[in-house]
């Protein structure tokens, strides 16, 4: 049976791979607590927001009539796909700052040095009820950032909404000397392995010319 994805994300970023890829996939954004559990190891607790937001979609799927304009999707045979983003340095997560003194903290912590951004990924196959996960990790290193240019990058307001102050698929990439790994991992969806976990489970994904 072929299958829709369901996107329980607002983030327009993992829309664009999304699209990019050619996938038909129809969004609908959970909104639920992001307060790590320190009760976890790190790779655990981003796997467990990443949970929360695909069982929130479900919640919401399960109460939604696809009428009165909204996509299309099918509750006994499509996928619900969730992801969380976190930029993780020695034992910190960096998430989104909450001002733009916490965007110039993180991004003086990162200057010069190599931070680790992970993302996982969660999902909720509707026709059998299986649930699978997988976490992604890509080795960023920053170049060696002065004060006049962490503070020039905040104005420009982009910092505000990324995990650890940047975004890499913008004008964040200029701080960024090299990396290695997924790219697209870092934006925010690691496409390469996702496509390898559909292949594993036998899913067939539902394309768009």
């Amino acid at each position: 049976m072929i299958k829709k994805i369901i996107l329980a994300s607002q983030s327009p970023r993992r829309s664009e791979i999304l699209k990019k890829a050619h996938y038909d996939f129809v969004s609908f954004p959970t909104h639920v607590s992001e307060i790590p559990d320190k009760n976890l190891n790190i790779q655990e607790q981003i796997i467990e927001i990443a949970r929360r937001k695909a069982k929130a979609c479900l919640e919401l799927l399960a109460t939604t009539q696809p009428d009165q304009g909204l996509p299309s999707f099918d509750l006994k045979s499509d996928l619900v796909l969730s992801a969380d983003t976190m930029v993780c340095f020695q034992d910190q997560m960096l998430g989104k700052p909450e001002s733009e003194q916490m965007a110039y903290d993180y991004l003086k912590l990162l200057s010069g040095k190599t931070h680790q951004v992970k993302t996982a990924v969660y999902l909720i196959d509707l026709e059998t009820t299986r649930e699978t996960s997988l976490i992604e990790t890509t080795n960023v290193h920053f170049k060696n950032l002065t004060d006049d240019e962490i503070l020039k990058y905040i104005k420009t307001k982009e910092p505000m909404d990324k995990a650890g102050a940047y975004g890499i698929q913008g004008m964040g990439g200029n701080l960024v000397s090299s990396y290695d790994g997924d790219f697209n991992n870092v934006v925010g969806l690691p496409l390469h392995a996702l496509e390898n976990l559909f292949k594993i489970n036998q899913w067939t994904l539902k394309r768009l010319d």
